[in-house]
């Protein structure tokens, strides 16, 4: 079969396209007379840096960006996005999505879209079932003598264990990127002696095993840190797994799709369709019932983890872009605490 002259390039997380849906997509396209053909970019996104430098290079027509990363100081990757036309007749099941998703300021220049919701879930703590009887009730439970060594967390994107370590002290998931104006603020919470600093040492000297790639679900350890999918495919291989419901809740993430600046004419149009497609109902109901995400579309037949929690994506516990003190504050703070796990 004869290839089409140009190619969409497809930049993901793992496993939210496949080879299936590509083949799909394909199919439309040449039914509709476009000589375009999706192409599944083999190298997969990590985090907000790589994905920013991956945009840069030009090769990227179509990004699956986390919302927070689009505004991220220090990786602006709004400066290669497009505004999306939710109106264009080629995006028929935008109609569709979630009401509470579609207008999220971080995602946004003005009153333009820089994506389209697609997919979220939770960052949280999942415990084995087989071997918790007693849940802890409060994330600050995790810091007793019991749990010791019974944790996994994750040392790659490790702003999620600092707001762990907040929400253990009863403030807000995010304070260390809310106060990152006041460069006295910042330095008092962050500062070696801080309440904080120490809370986030104790946290890290829970951890039998920091996971980089995948979360462990062996069974080795009963704390499992997840952002939902990992949790997931170890339920569907047969583990039993279940999100521990803190009082304080579970920080929140939304993946989405994203039209790179350079697209326009037919290629645009293209993108349009992927996207549409990507927002209908048979690939939002894998993303529930294949990844153990939320679906941003109200086109599926079951969404569980919006069902049990309709305040799922609480305003105050949405991922926001981090200011670049802020990050860097979280990763100093991460790394005197490993330094401090490491010789106890």
């Amino acid at each position: 079969m004869a290839h089409a002259t140009e190619q969409l390039n497809i930049f993901s997380w793992d496993g939210y396209v496949n080879d299936t849906e590509v083949a799909a997509v394909n199919a439309l396209l040449k039914e509709q007379g476009y000589d375009v053909e999706v192409n599944l970019l083999e190298t997969v996104a990590e985090g907000p840096q790589q994905m920013f430098d991956m945009l840069r290079s030009g090769d990227v027509d179509v990004s699956f960006l986390t919302l927070n990363y689009i505004n991220m100081e220090g990786s602006p990757s709004a400066n290669m996005l497009q505004p999306i036309d939710v109106n264009s007749p080629r995006l028929e099941n935008y109609q569709h999505l979630s009401k509470a998703l579609t207008n999220i300021p971080m995602g946004m220049k003005g009153d333009q879209h820089l994506y389209i919701p697609w997919g979220g879930g939770a960052y949280g703590i999942w415990a084995n079932l087989d071997t918790v009887q007693d849940m802890p009730t409060s994330v600050k439970d995790m810091l007793e003598p019991e749990w010791k060594g019974r944790l996994s967390l994750t040392d790659g994107q490790v702003h999620p264990n600092v707001s762990l370590a907040l929400l253990a002290l009863g403030r807000t998931a995010f304070e260390v990127n809310d106060v990152s104006g006041d460069r006295a603020s910042l330095g008092a919470l962050a500062s070696p002696d801080s309440e904080l600093q120490q809370t986030v040492n104790a946290l890290y000297g829970q951890v039998g095993h920091f996971w980089s790639a995948s979360p462990p679900f062996t069974g080795e350890y009963d704390l499992v840190a997840s952002y939902g999918v990992g949790a997931s495919a170890a339920i569907a291989e047969g583990g039993n797994w279940g999100l521990v419901p803190f009082a304080e809740g579970n920080t929140v993430w939304l993946d989405t799709i994203n039209f790179a600046k350079h697209l326009d004419g037919k290629k645009l149009e293209a993108a349009e369709i992927f996207a549409n497609y990507f927002i209908g109902k048979e690939v939002q109901t894998r993303v529930v019932e294949g990844l153990g995400m939320v679906a941003s579309s109200s086109l599926v037949d079951a969404n569980p983890l919006i069902e049990a929690n309709p305040d799922f994506f609480e305003e105050t516990m949405f991922w926001p872009p981090y200011t670049r003190a802020a990050g860097n504050a979280i990763e100093l703070m991460s790394k005197r605490a490993m330094g401090m796990s490491a010789t106890n």
